[in-house]
């Protein structure tokens, strides 16, 4: 497969598993470690959405699923499909408890995206595609500009149900 094609499909692939999995999971609600509702909140101030701030703010300071398909495309393409996204996976675990996060989006995006990876290799994608794909899904969330972006996660919170009650 050629790289830039393979490298957009990741892309999309990998935006898709960690907003949908981190939306599920409930970081656009409410912030779930210290930090994420000093960023949320900030993000707000420069006219953004509050839930997606607080999405944002959530995967700054805690590994979620952003972190979890990142490190897994890493690991498989390091150690190997699935056992790279394996121990990507426990490393994202203990990340969470060292964060005091109760959450498993990190873990839940490691794994997923791990069978992700697996399933596409047999179309031609690779897991350094993965990699590339997943900087770029993390630059259009953290990297371009925070109220856009916050305003898209809020949109999407809202279509799950996952909306903050938060003033």
């Amino acid at each position: 497969m050629n790289e830039i094609i393979g490298i957009i499909i990741a892309a999309v692939i990998s935006w898709l598993n960690f907003v949908l999995i981190d939306t599920w999971m409930g970081l656009p609600e409410a912030p779930g470690v210290k930090g994420a509702e000093v960023i949320g909140r900030g993000i707000q101030k420069r006219g953004g959405d509050l839930a997606g701030g607080f999405f944002q703010g959530n995967i700054v300071c805690s590994p979620d699923a952003s972190a979890g398909t990142l490190l897994a495309a890493i690991g498989c393409f390091a150690i190997g499909i699935p056992e790279g996204g394996f121990v990507a996976a426990i490393l994202v675990f203990f990340g969470n408890r060292i964060c005091a996060d109760p959450g498993y989006a990190g873990t839940t995006g490691a794994l997923t995206i791990t069978v992700i990876i697996a399933a596409t290799s047999y179309i031609g994608l690779t897991p350094e595609m993965f990699i590339a794909g997943m900087m770029i899904a993390i630059l259009t969330i953290q990297g371009l500009h925070h109220p856009s972006s916050s305003k898209l996660l809020g949109k999407i919170a809202k279509k799950m149900g996952r909306y903050t009650e938060i003033k």
